[in-house]
């Protein structure tokens, strides 16, 4: 789950790391108050979406009077921003953040995110802040500094010297980025974070470092832990279908094929996918239902994925360890007559009670094709699609 600048930056300030003061609107009006409140003479209007590459696609205004901040406020709100991190149809904006501007000298990358091959949390940090961190490694690989933090002890004085000393911060600098990367630290451990990334934290004129970006991504498995960071969801700026899977508890990923998947397991739905596209299918989704998957849940997956218009055939791969093979049909069975399906669907069981399954199939007289292994499945509904 990602929370939004501003967001972030309340947060970023309760552990004390240096952020611009700012304030958030969501009309004009309360944009100029907000601008006002701050004082001048220089102000950034920020559309709040979660993407990266605001800047490029005009998310972000520098405006040098109150008038000017109506005008930048006016023209994002309500609006979809398009950036290189968004699909075609971008994210709307339904709030910006009006900061007071900030004196630049120079820009740097800090981030923190979870080192998968290594196990441990990974420090990267790099002189050319302010630009697309990928393009940076893609092409300038030796601007890439980084340091993985051992979970028994914890981010070390030493790493975060060896950091500032490699991003040529002098004197006051090196303890200032020390105490910066210690609060970003703690803050990623307590909230459970995935990634906590600062592009860019700045070097004033006056020699001071700040943090004029702020973003933060937890990871939603530990969302029951807080609450309080829960409640700061923005419904509007996730893929819809991905969000109403969620409160029926089904895992699931919108993709841009035309062939619908429901599968329990994400494994087998992984593969369920690489199967489809050997036999020349394009998958429209990835659909885990889970490995207790219930009639009712499979109702819910069929609702989800026939809301999608470029769905023109579904195929259900249920593999019945936990779960009893009857059982789903019953499910499938049920939720083609309930929810109205008008494009093929082909379904293939194995398991517990997997014969006795497809014979319900077979006499239950719906437009319901069984299939005998993966394979077969997999050519049944690329030609049902087609």
């Amino acid at each position: 789950m990602n929370l939004h600048e501003y967001q972030s930056k309340k947060i970023f300030a309760s552990y004390g790391i240096p952020v611009p003061t700012g304030e958030v609107a969501s009309t004009p009006d309360e944009a100029v108050a907000a601008a006002r409140k701050l004082g001048g003479p220089v102000w950034v209007v920020k559309a709040q979406v979660h993407a990266g590459g605001r800047g490029l696609a005009g998310g972000v205004k520098i405006v040098k009077d109150l008038e000017a901040v109506r005008a930048a406020t006016a023209e994002m709100l309500g609006k979809r921003l398009v950036t290189k991190q968004t699909d075609a149809a971008g994210l709307p904006i339904s709030k910006v953040y009006v900061e007071s501007g900030s004196a630049i000298d120079r820009e740097i990358y800090l981030s923190l995110t979870l080192n998968r091959e290594k196990g441990r949390i990974a420090v990267v940090a790099s002189a050319a802040g302010g630009m697309d961190i990928e393009e940076v490694a893609a092409h300038e690989p030796e601007k890439i500094l980084s340091a993985t933090i051992h979970p028994a002890v914890g981010l070390e004085a030493y790493q975060a010297r060896e950091l500032a000393f490699g991003l040529k911060l002098t004197g006051a600098q090196i303890g200032e980025f020390g105490a910066i990367l210690k609060a970003l630290y703690k803050l990623y451990i307590d909230t459970d974070a995935s990634l906590v990334e600062v592009n860019p934290l700045i070097v004033t004129k006056e020699g001071k470092l700040v943090a004029l970006d702020a973003k933060i991504g937890i990871d939603p498995n530990a969302l029951y832990r807080h609450p309080e960071l829960t409640a700061l969801r923005d419904e509007s700026q996730e893929d819809p279908m991905e969000a109403r899977a969620a409160k029926h508890d089904l895992n699931y990923v919108s993709l841009d094929g035309d062939i619908a998947c429901m599968v329990n397991g994400a494994g087998l739905a992984m593969a369920t996918m690489d199967v489809i596209k050997l036999h020349g299918g394009k998958p429209a989704n990835f659909l885990d239902v889970g490995g207790g998957a219930t009639a009712e849940r499979v109702t819910a997956a069929f609702e989800l994925i026939l809301s999608n218009p470029n769905v023109k055939a579904i195929l259900v791969n249920i593999f019945g360890g936990i779960v009893r093979c009857d059982v789903i049909a019953e499910g499938v069975m049920t939720a083609v007559k309930n929810v109205g399906v008008k494009v093929p669907v082909v379904v293939r069981l194995e398991g517990t009670n997997a014969k006795q399954a497809r014979e319900m199939l077979k006499e239950s007289g719906l437009a319901v094709t069984p299939a005998e292994g993966l394979t077969d499945a997999a050519k049944k509904v690329v030609a049902a699609a087609k």
